[in-house]
């Protein structure tokens, strides 16, 4: 007896534990990272691209799939915060079978990392690589000329500070292969990496590179990597789809605003990302007391607070007269000397363990100055072209956890809403603010431009059930994030199976998956 109960406590402590886990910011999180063991080569996988030949292996549904190819080169040392370039050839033959390492980030529940590595340095600066999946085909049946087929490119969510392609759910195998696509991801510099603006780093530099926007400038490079080198996938360099999530949503509407992307993509789907309010030049430049000020984490910020860390000066003004009598040169040299662990430190962590970082900064060059929704306005402001743009119903709810004057927790894991009129007044407040400035806004004034074109959605989906009597449909509804599983068809997670997903929601489930992937693979086409 006494060993029955001493097993139903186990599996109850288990099952409140997973409960716990899952209720966190990752709980929309699909599970564990792809492609994490290496796999076998297959022969039929065999490409030659501009830079060498490139070999993947067979994947589910015997689809192909190629991980960890290089679009540019490593932005290391001296190319640390320099526009990337063009990657370097390569002898013999590219193992693309494995996920390479993700760009230079803090650990955060937020992309489901493990405790451990919560508010820590993790990742690499070597990290410029993409990832290609496809349908089967024989090296002699790839398509060819008009029968290329569409490519979708997909640009992760975790604004801009955390995430990585290679996250189970953004395994492009299952839509490649059912919906007959070319699918790619990539990863793109994050935080201080992908955005810091200096005119001292690079004072040749062309205004572009002179702008900061590294981040937004690697999506870029990757699309041109893409037009040089889908063809020999079996994809068309003249039918991309551009399509992202949260802040991918943000960088997509940044690649549809930046003069340098023009005819690199021919759509854009837009899921749950706002308008992107870029960011003045003077607030990324600035110290934090010039007459514009900065922002308390600008460049120059920054480097004070580098300046003190390395002995170099004691206070904050020592920094700053230090900082304004060195050269150019001194100044770069000493940022590009600085580890990775040593910059991302100066940033506190904030809201989901997120540094606050300036990006997306309107510099003219990259990125329109001022609001983009002027832009979008003009037919020569943007990259005109057919759009989808949609948000989740309930998107803030999941972000509403963490504030404990609207959820309690019970046992100190287990949510309760503690009223249910004003979580979902202040919830959906939030939630229309996100559609309004992602879809309506943007919507009317692209419509006004082109007259069709234009596509909205709103995700409904809403039947989780209840689990250890939490209603997960009352506390998050169709939460932020939580339709990427249904574009991409990747429920095969056990924890979310068991708890998101049961005999009763899986059937509608499926149906929505399948029709909201083939609404995507349509548009593509």
């Amino acid at each position: 007896m006494r060993g029955t109960i001493v097993k139903s406590l186990g599996a109850s402590a288990l099952t409140l534990l997973l409960l716990a886990g899952f209720l966190g910011y990752h709980l929309y999180n699909a599970g564990e990272d792809y492609g994490l063991e290496s796999r076998a080569p297959d022969a039929a996988t065999l490409r030659q691209t501009q830079q060498g030949a490139v070999i993947g292996f067979l994947d589910e549904n015997q689809s192909h799939t190629w991980l960890g190819i290089p679009y540019a080169s490593p932005p290391l040392g001296d190319l640390r915060w320099r526009a990337p370039l063009e990657p370097q050839p390569w002898s013999g033959t590219l193992q693309a079978v494995q996920a390479h390492e993700f760009c230079t980030q803090y650990g955060s529940q937020m992309e489901a990392r493990p405790a451990r590595e919560w508010g820590r340095p993790i990742g690499s600066e070597d990290c410029l690589y993409l990832n290609i999946f496809a349908p089967n085909f024989a090296p002699d049946r790839i398509p060819q000329g008009n029968e290329r087929l569409p490519v979708m490119v997909y640009i992760h969510g975790g604004g801009n500070m955390v995430g990585y392609s290679t996250e189970y759910k953004y395994s492009g195998t299952k839509l490649a292969s059912k919906q007959r696509l070319i699918v790619v991801s990539l990863n793109y510099r994050l935080g201080p990496f992908g955005w810091f603006s200096l005119p001292a780093l690079n004072p040749d530099g062309s205004p572009a590179e002179r702008s900061g926007n590294f981040g937004t400038l690697d999506t870029i490079g990757a699309l041109e990597w893409v037009r040089d080198n889908i063809a020999v996938f079996g994809g068309n360099p003249d039918n991309v789809t551009v399509f992202g999530e949260s802040a991918g949503g943000m960088n997509t509407f940044a690649l549809l605003a930046s003069p340098r992307a023009k005819g690199l993509f021919h759509k854009a789907i837009v899921q749950s990302g706002i308008t992107p309010l870029v960011t003045p030049l003077s607030k990324a430049q600035n110290f934090a007391d010039d007459p514009v000020p900065g922002h308390e984490n600008s460049a120059r910020e920054v480097v004070n607070r580098l300046l003190i860390n390395a002995r170099r000066a004691t206070t904050r003004a020592e920094a700053k007269a230090l900082q304004v009598r060195m050269t150019d040169q001194e100044l770069a040299q000493f940022l590009r000397a600085q580890s990775a662990a040593t910059i991302l430190a100066q940033y506190s962590t904030g809201f989901l363990g997120l540094p606050t970082v300036p990006h997306l900064i309107g510099d003219g060059h990259v990125l329109p100055a001022g609001d983009p929704m002027s832009a979008f306005r003009r037919r020569d402001g943007y990259n005109e072209m057919p759009v989808i743009l949609g948000s989740n119903r309930d998107e803030f709810k999941m972000l509403a956890l963490s504030d404990n004057t609207l959820v309690d927790m019970k046992l100190g894991f287990l949510p309760r809403i503690r009223n249910g009129a004003q979580f979902d007044a202040i919830t959906a407040y939030r939630d229309d603010y996100i559609k309004a400035r992602g879809v309506d806004e943007v919507a009317i004034a692209m419509q006004t431009v082109r007259g069709d074109g234009v596509f909205a959605y709103r995700f409904d989906w809403h039947e989780e059930p209840r689990v250890l009597g939490t209603d997960i449909a009352k506390l998050m509804g169709a939460a932020h994030a939580i339709e990427i599983p249904f574009v991409f068809d990747r429920f095969d997670d056990s924890l979310l199976n068991g708890l998101l997903y049961n005999s009763d929601n899986t059937p509608g489930r499926d149906a929505l998956s399948a029709s909201m992937a083939s609404y995507w693979a349509e548009f593509a086409y």
